[in-house]
């Protein structure tokens, strides 16, 4: 059993690069691209043409903060540096829980309407490619990030960096830990219809732990937050319906978009360890994104969002459930 889990990772890893090497060969929609006009309320008049949309921020929200969570910047180091000389270059595959059975899923092309009693699968998995580098150009401890994170069976990317300030390090004869900053930001990449931007702040405590002079493992913690910024694009909530056909002339009028929401605050736990060998590195980490409660709160109105709301004048309140993320490295350190 640990073998073939070892297999399917190397697969989904094996996979997901070559898909990031051919990103800009064109592609058919995969299972895990986003339709955001599946989240438009379409009201109809006589013969069933449709008359006015109402975009629905509820859903909208909670599924950008869920979303956001899955291509959130990548963290995957202890609060050690990797000194200013040195450099790291790996590649990782990961697995983020999503509430699939929500109704704002069913905006995955994989979905079978809103009907269904789940939408995709219920792990998003994602693999990414990361450089790091050690910088002195102040003061020592400083590292640096940059890397690009896909979700596989879709057009998704994310370009992704960060910087860290280990405040405490290297005292590894000592019972103390290391403790480090970072900040970071997360660029989505691949979908037309929404603009979102992930950045992070996070805090971190690790050891360094030699294993016969041979081997090291650093074990490390911490807490992350989140902000996310969503904003929709124009939506096209009729995407079967040609506006350039004889009859269907007023077609664009149907076009909308989600109004613009206050951030996503997203709260999340983290832990893990680094294991080295000579140059060779492996990375494990297991993260928690406590679930949402932000609130994009409306002025003029003290209504809430209901599903299928009937306006999109009204305060919505992220519904997003806390989400796990699994994440394996594999690299070098120079």
């Amino acid at each position: 059993m640990v073998h073939r889990r070892g297999t399917l990772h190397a697969r989904a890893l094996a996979v997901g690069l070559l898909g990031m090497s051919a990103i800009a060969r064109p592609a058919a929609a995969g299972d895990n691209d986003v339709v955001l006009a599946r989240l438009a309320k379409v009201e109809t008049g006589d013969g069933g043409v449709a008359t006015s949309v109402v975009g629905q921020n509820l859903e909208f929200r909670s599924l950008v903060s869920e979303l956001g969570v899955v291509m959130a910047p990548r963290l995957l180091t202890p609060s050690d540096t990797i000194g200013f000389a040195g450099f790291q270059f790996s590649a990782d595959v990961g697995y983020t829980s999503i509430s699939n059975d929500a109704s704002y899923w069913r905006v995955l092309q994989s979905s079978d309407g809103a009907t269904a009693a789940s939408h995709g699968n219920k792990l998003m998995p994602t693999v990414g490619m990361f450089a790091r580098k050690g910088l002195w150009p102040i003061v020592p401890s400083i590292e640096v990030g940059a890397g690009l994170v896909h979700l596989l069976d879709s057009h998704l990317f994310a370009a992704q960096g960060y910087a860290k300030f280990a405040l405490h390090e290297g005292y590894h004869d000592l019972p103390l830990p290391s403790f480090a900053v970072r900040g970071a930001v997360s660029r989505l990449m691949g979908q037309h219809e929404l603009d979102l931007t992930v950045g992070s702040v996070d805090a971190s405590i690790s050891k360094h732990v030699g294993v016969g002079g041979t081997w090291s493992i650093d074990p490390f913690a911490g807490w992350d937050l989140l902000f996310m910024v969503p904003r929709s694009e124009v939506i096209d909530a009729t995407p079967g319906v040609d506006p350039l056909m004889p009859g269907n002339e007023n077609d664009s009028n149907l076009n909308f978009v989600f109004k613009d929401q206050t951030d996503i605050i997203r709260q999340k736990l983290f832990f893990g360890a680094k294991l080295q060998y000579y140059v060779f590195q492996l990375t494990l980490e297991a993260d928690l994104a406590l679930k949402g409660s932000s609130v994009d709160d409306r002025s003029g109105t003290d209504a809430k969002c209901m599903l299928d709301s009937s306006t999109s004048s009204c305060d919505s309140t992220d519904l997003a459930k806390s989400q796990t993320t699994y994440t394996m490295s594999l690299g070098f350190d120079f």
